[in-house]
């Protein structure tokens, strides 16, 4: 297989709609719900849908980094794998799959990210793909005796990580590192990369800042488009892809969702309705909001329950909820509106993605947004 930067960058598919799966390797997902049937991220049921994923043709794994969970009655995302190592293994374990590692810049030093990175790109045939994040939970800072660093300076440090990992996939001699925040001396290492090109890099940037950072280094910006119309999803890829333009580079635009797809409407919704309103975790919703700093003693009445309701409907994600048709219809506007890809979460992603295989994937081959049957 082709391992050209090219094709780590179209993730080896031909699919003009990417999809792929989000925070498996986190208890609960990306959902803040007590129905017994929420995702358990057991190593053996990420096993059983990675080899799932990857043979229903999907583009893409894309794991969480988190340290510490939200508390409440499920401690939402308390049980989670480290993703660095998390990604190495479902590399070896797969055959056609992209698969991500998340890593916190300010909590792994570029020397250990770039040979981990290495080793999971390695173990997958030249099919790992990185995800740089920045962070924001002080909870999870504190557990590594870390101080998170002024807003204005995160980025600016991320930059210099992102170049120090890059310099070491690629100098064939030691060399010295000497930026504002690392200071490195004799610096090396290998093996290389497969093919010597750097993996597909995605960032979720939202500041003007965070924006610039995905734009300079990287192939995707991950952004937010729950509550969204089509016509403004447009016109938020629009604003970004021109943005990008203007600083001599292009980037896609990915987002996340929450899939709940049925044999009818009806059922959709009444599951939305019982998985994720009638059995909110609003103990690990409330925690959440907190870390953020969203109180009731600083917030609207109406703008907290707002957010709260955001928050317990998807963890701030797009709903995609409904039969197959229209579960297909929303990924296709998605697209026509420009997203590039989806990550999708599932309340149980072995017990639905099934029916989302044999039912959308074929819808979506018709409109033309998915090749027909799997890669070879």
């Amino acid at each position: 297989m082709n391992r050209s930067l090219k094709a780590r960058q179209e993730m080896f598919t031909a699919n003009q709609m990417k999809l792929g799966l989000f925070s498996v390797n986190a208890s609960s997902g990306r959902l803040l719900t007590v129905v017994p049937e929420r995702w358990s991220a057991s190593w053996a049921d990420n096993v059983a849908l990675a080899e799932m994923a990857d043979a229903a043709g999907l583009d893409f794994l894309l794991p969480i980094a988190r340290w510490k969970g939200y508390g409440g009655q499920t401690n939402s995302q308390g049980t989670t794998f480290e993703t660095l190592t998390w990604c190495t293994a479902i590399s070896a374990l797969t055959t056609r799959i992209t698969v991500f590692a998340t890593v916190h810049a300010p909590l792994v030093n570029p020397v250990a990210a770039a040979k981990a990175l290495v080793t999971a790109d390695h173990a997958g045939g030249g099919r790992m793909a990185l995800n740089i994040v920045v962070g924001w939970n002080e909870d999870e800072f504190g557990m590594f005796g870390v101080a998170q660093r002024p807003a204005e300076e995160r980025y600016p440090y991320a930059q210099e990580w992102i170049d120090a990992v890059k310099r070491i996939w690629t100098a064939e001699h030691p060399f010295d590192f000497d930026g504002t925040y690392l200071k490195m001396k004799g610096v090396e290492g290998n093996p290389k990369l497969i093919g010597s090109h750097r993996p597909l890099m995605m960032n979720a940037g939202a500041s003007a800042t965070g924006r610039a950072y995905a734009i300079d280094n990287c192939d995707a910006l991950f952004t937010d488009t729950a509550r969204k119309s089509f016509e403004d999803v447009a016109e938020v890829v629009r604003s970004f892809k021109e943005e990008a333009r203007a600083r001599n580079r292009e980037i896609e635009i990915y987002s996340d969702g929450l899939v709940i797809c049925r044999p009818t409407q009806r059922e959709a919704e009444e599951y939305f309705q019982h998985a994720l309103v009638d059995n909110a975790d609003w103990g690990a919703i409330e925690l959440k909001l907190d870390r953020k700093g969203i109180r009731r003693d600083n917030t609207s009445r109406e703008e907290y329950e707002a957010r709260r309701n955001a928050w317990a409907h998807g963890m701030g994600g797009r709903n995609i909820i409904g039969d197959p048709d229209a579960v297909a219809k929303q990924l296709a506007d998605l697209h026509g509106a420009g997203l590039r890809g989806m990550a999708m979460n599932f309340v149980n992603f072995l017990d639905e993605l099934p029916y989302f295989r044999d039912e959308v994937l074929p819808r979506l081959a018709r409109l033309g947004l998915r090749a027909e049957g799997v890669p070879a």
